[in-house]
């Protein structure tokens, strides 16, 4: 069974998502990411990616994480805190933590494409 479906499929993930962007969009160093985003279009795109990672069967056949978060200008540190809260989501879901640490384990190497330019200035 795919973590996907441990979790509970689309309804679980629905729920996941829009309190992950409730979380995301609370936190003053994050939220001017997203000034003048259409959040219904980027939570549709969050689920779609976020069920792929975790074994949906529908393919991710979004942009890549370069490209979609290129003209962002994301800092390392931003990327940290947007996994926290992610993992605080699932956690407060009830998500087993053997699950979140897989979910972890899909989004670390993503770091690199997400902040990467930023993160290869600051080294």
């Amino acid at each position: 069974m795919s973590i996907f479906e441990q979790i509970g499929g689309p309804p679980a993930m629905t729920a996941a998502v829009d309190d992950f962007y409730r979380r995301v969009m609370a936190d003053p160093a994050l939220s001017p990411y997203f000034d003048g985003v259409d959040m219904r279009r980027l939570k549709n795109h969050q689920r779609a990616f976020i069920s792929a990672a975790m074994g949906a069967p529908d393919p991710y056949l979004g942009r890549s994480m370069r490209e979609a978060h290129a003209l962002f200008d994301i800092q390392p540190d931003h990327f940290d805190r947007v996994v926290h809260h992610l993992v605080n989501t699932l956690a407060d879901l009830g998500v087993a933590d053997s699950i979140i640490d897989a979910v972890g384990a899909t989004l670390a190497p993503l770091k690199a494409d997400i902040a990467g330019d930023a993160a290869a200035r600051a080294s």
